[in-house]
């Protein structure tokens, strides 16, 4: 759990897995991304997807920052470096945007390659 500061009013926490969620969901917003580890993006929309959308997604809080380790699916085609980089960007944003947290660094893994035909390769 992330204790954020707070001006007096209370105490503010957030569960490592809802932060687990905001950079999973991030991630698949960029363009070649399949999914993320044992997970696919047509996939997301059902409840019991959403549930385990920390799964691919490692994280550690030291102090008032962090750090992820994602293991994303990669569309067949994709340039890996680009889809990672965006991947990374999005990552960082959402989490800053949206917890305040400073993000110290987004690690990539990929960790296969889909054809949307075939699934996994």
């Amino acid at each position: 759990m992330t204790e954020l500061k707070s001006e007096g009013t209370g105490a503010i926490r957030i569960a490592d897995d809802v932060l687990a969620v905001i950079a999973g969901t991030a991630a698949l917003e960029a363009e070649g991304v399949a999914g993320l580890a044992g997970l696919y993006s047509s996939d997301i929309n059902s409840k019991a997807v959403r549930k385990h959308m920390a799964k691919g997604v490692a994280v550690n809080v030291t102090g008032g920052t962090v750090s992820f380790h994602l293991v994303i699916n990669v569309k067949f085609g994709a340039k890996l470096q680009e889809v990672s980089r965006e991947v990374q960007q999005r990552v960082k944003g959402a989490i800053e945007t949206m917890t305040g947290l400073a993000v110290a660094e987004v690690n990539i893994s990929v960790g296969a390659l889909v054809d949307e035909n075939k699934r996994k390769m």
